[in-house]
């Protein structure tokens, strides 16, 4: 009897290392995919002072890490790309970063600022609950997905973070 409980206990205890092997694997794969960093950024509407609203277009295999990618994402986007103006009352943003060579030059930096759960989430939030609109969810070839996300930016609070790591050059430095 406690030989088969033992075995029953054994295998359970495979199969939730084979479950979280799994999960880990998916994960590195959305890791994966985000650092090419391929993603399109576009300003989605006005928000409060001091932050953007942006929608940003996560490209992954699976749609479900592509949501959870894309918080990344546009932190990225407004610190290295910015988007054009548009509709809905939106201007053209610049990036923070006008450097090309500054994610390079402070790869320390923003390799833990961008890791899995690093500093990046202290500037962005969903603004949408986390739900995708049906159109948002779009399937671009027989294997990847583009969704799109709506989130907000804190824009003025990354800036001063950026400042006070050197990466840039803070406003009143002047010209």
């Amino acid at each position: 009897m406690n030989k088969q409980i033992a075995k029953i206990g054994l295998v359970l205890l495979l199969i939730t290392f084979g479950f979280n092997a799994q999960a880990q694997r998916k994960k590195k794969l959305a890791n994966r995919d985000t650092k090419a960093w391929r993603y399109d950024v576009e300003c989605e509407g006005i928000a409060k002072q001091g932050s953007k609203l942006v929608k940003v277009w996560s490209y992954s295999k699976n749609p479900k890490f592509a949501i959870g990618q894309a918080m990344k994402n546009a932190v990225h986007g407004i610190v290295f790309k910015g988007y054009a103006g548009g509709g809905n009352g939106c201007t053209s943003f610049k990036p923070l970063v006008r450097n090309a060579a500054a994610e390079t030059e402070h790869a320390a930096f923003f390799e833990s600022f961008f890791s899995d759960g690093g500093e990046f989430r202290k500037y962005v939030t969903a603004a949408a609950d986390g739900n995708i609109a049906p159109g948002d969810r779009l399937k671009v070839s027989k294997r990847e997905y583009k969704i799109g996300v709506v989130v907000n930016v804190a824009t003025d609070q990354l800036r001063k973070r950026l400042e006070s790591e050197g990466i840039i050059k803070a406003l009143s430095a002047g010209f």
